[in-house]
């Protein structure tokens, strides 16, 4: 069975509070290398995603998307705002007029989303950015098409984690932590984590 525009909706509504949840956190792991506003950004930017979804209106997944892509781009501030706003955009073009989503349509948004973040940032793995958290979610979405999207999700949401975990030992090559040099080593990403924790919120929505 597919997600439906409800269940999408249900589904970015979780990551909004997944983000208010994680709020504080995304802060202090931001504020060791780089602004220390990814949290409260972010937390702003779904915020008003919030009140957009509670609007109405949505005639499929994509329409979901969209209006959460240009939403966090016009109200998250630094580079997340550009980069979420990419990835949700790219995600909601591969979606396409579909009214359901199933697992192939699902790893096909993840990896448009991907390729909108790269493409926006220049950024590859091991430059300690949100990609290391992206491309393994990517890979492991692929590779579960035909469990359906849950499974696609789950698997995405668990390959994110590890990702975002093999940034600690990293040195930053892109963002303001690049700034830092050799002394942003030791330190987990706040956008690979956040890209952890929001796939884990889609995850775990689909799920139920």
């Amino acid at each position: 069975m597919g997600c439906s525009v409800e269940d999408v909706t249900a589904a970015v509504r979780a990551a909004a509070e997944v983000v208010r949840e994680y709020r504080d956190e995304l802060v202090e792991l931001d504020r060791e290398i780089g602004d220390g506003d990814h949290g409260e950004n972010l937390h702003r930017g779904f915020t008003a995603v919030l009140a957009k979804l509670d609007g109405g209106g949505f005639d499929g997944p994509a329409s979901v998307l969209k209006v959460t892509a240009t939403t966090l781009i016009s109200t998250v501030g630094g580079a997340a705002g550009p980069l979420y706003g990419t990835a949700f955009l790219r995600a909601a073009t591969a979606l396409g007029d579909a009214s359901e989503v199933d697992g192939q349509l699902a790893a096909n948004a993840l990896a448009a989303a991907l390729e909108g973040v790269v493409a926006r940032g220049k950024a590859a793995p091991g430059d300690k950015t949100m990609v290391d958290a992206l491309t393994p979610a990517v890979t492991a979405a692929q590779s579960t098409v035909d469990s359906g999207v849950r499974a696609v999700l789950l698997a995405a949401a668990d390959a994110a984690e590890e990702g975002a975990a093999s940034t600690v030992p990293l040195v930053a090559r892109k963002g303001r932590a690049s700034y830092l040099g050799e002394r942003s080593a030791g330190h987990l990403d706040p956008g690979a984590r956040s890209t952890a924790v929001l796939l884990r919120a889609l995850a775990e929505a689909a799920r139920r």
